[in-house]
């Protein structure tokens, strides 16, 4: 499965963004969905992840009650509304596809897209 993530930007503290991850292929629905971060210097973080189905998921306790991860499984797609957004939310965000089910352990996700940028000025 192929994984393109979009929608970062720059955002105000306080703000929201929606980020999307568009997946290729036709087993879309056969892998739990997980979006991580890189900040600059640090190692990659969990932030949400989210079953086949879509009716389980678990956060991060840095994003909880702040931000929501979704599926469409028609479309393809796995979203992450980020809202009451904060500076050191400022990252590299990664969508990525665990087979295994889901997951807060990055070595559990087979497939990651390519990133986009998440910058919250003060």
């Amino acid at each position: 499965v192929q994984l393109q993530a979009s929608g970062g930007g720059l955002v105000q503290a306080g703000g929201s963004l929606r980020l999307s991850c568009a997946a290729s292929g036709r087993t879309f629905s056969t892998y739990a969905m997980g979006w991580f971060r890189q900040a600059p210097g640090k190692e990659r973080d969990f932030v949400a992840t989210i079953n086949r189905s879509g009716a389980g998921t678990y956060y991060a306790d840095s994003v909880k009650g702040r931000f929501t991860i979704s599926r469409d499984n028609a479309k393809n797609m796995v979203y992450l509304q980020m809202n009451s957004l904060k500076p050191e939310d400022t990252a590299v965000y990664y969508c990525a596809a665990s087979y295994y089910g889901d997951s807060s352990v990055s070595n559990a996700y087979s497939y990651w897209g390519q990133g986009t940028l998440v910058t919250v000025s003060s």
